[in-house]
C-alpha cells in the first residue's frame, strides 16, 4: 500500500514539476489580461502595476525552466503567445487611452504597428536557436518601456508618444543584437 501511494505521489510531483513553468507564464497572461480590464475601467495605475508584476513573472518562468530543466517548444509557444497579450496590446492599449486616441486613424495605425512588430519580433524568437543573446529589442522591454511612459501622459506631449511607439515597434524587428542579462 505504502508503495503506491509513494508511486503516486512521485508522479505527482513530476507532473506538478514539468507544469510549473506554463503556470506561471498563464498567471504572466491573466495579469496582462486584467490590465487591460483595467485600463477598460479607467484604473491606468493599476495597469501599469499589473503590467510590471507580469515582467517579473515573465523573467520568472524562463528561469524556472532552466532551473528545473523543463524547457520545451510548448512553452516557448506558449510563452510567445502570453507575452503578446502582457507586453503587447496591455501596454499599447494602455498607451492608446492615454496618449495615441488623440491622434485618431494614426494613433490607431501606430498601436496597430506596435502589437504587429511583437508578434513578428516573438516568431522570429520562436524558430531562430538562442545563442546567448536577442536580435532585436524583447518584446518585454518594449512594453515595460511603454508601459513606464504612459504615467507620464499628463506631461508629455501625445507626439512624444508617437515617435516612442514607432522606434520601439522597429527596435523589436531590428537586426542588432542584445546580449541577454
Amino acid at each position: 500500500m505504502f508503495l503506491v501511494w509513494h508511486q503516486a505521489l512521485d508522479e505527482t510531483l513530476k507532473w506538478v514539476k514539468s507544469h510549473t513553468a506554463n503556470a506561471l507564464t498563464l498567471i504572466n497572461l491573466g495579469l496582462g489580461c486584467l490590465a487591460i480590464i483595467f485600463v477598460l475601467h479607467m484604473q491606468p495605475g493599476a495597469a501599469v502595476f499589473l503590467i510590471a508584476l507580469a515582467a517579473l513573472i515573465d523573467r520568472l518562468d524562463g528561469m524556472v525552466a532552466r532551473k528545473l530543466d523543463i524547457v520545451s517548444d510548448f512553452g516557448k509557444q506558449l510563452d510567445s503567445l502570453c507575452d503578446l497579450v502582457s507586453f503587447g496590446l496591455a501596454p499599447i492599449f494602455l498607451l492608446y487611452t492615454l496618449a495615441l486616441s488623440e491622434f485618431g486613424i494614426t494613433g490607431i495605425f501606430f498601436s496597430m504597428l506596435f502589437v504587429a512588430c511583437g508578434a513578428i519580433r516573438l516568431a522570429k524568437f520562436n524558430i531562430v536557436e538562442f545563442e546567448g543573446y536577442f536580435v532585436g529589442l524583447p518584446i518585454t522591454a518594449a512594453g515595460v518601456v511603454l508601459t513606464i511612459s504612459a504615467m507620464f501622459a499628463d506631461i508629455w506631449s501625445g507626439v512624444w508618444f508617437l515617435i516612442l511607439t514607432f522606434v520601439l515597434s522597429f527596435l523589436m524587428i531590428g537586426p542588432f543584437r542584445l546580449k541577454k542579462m
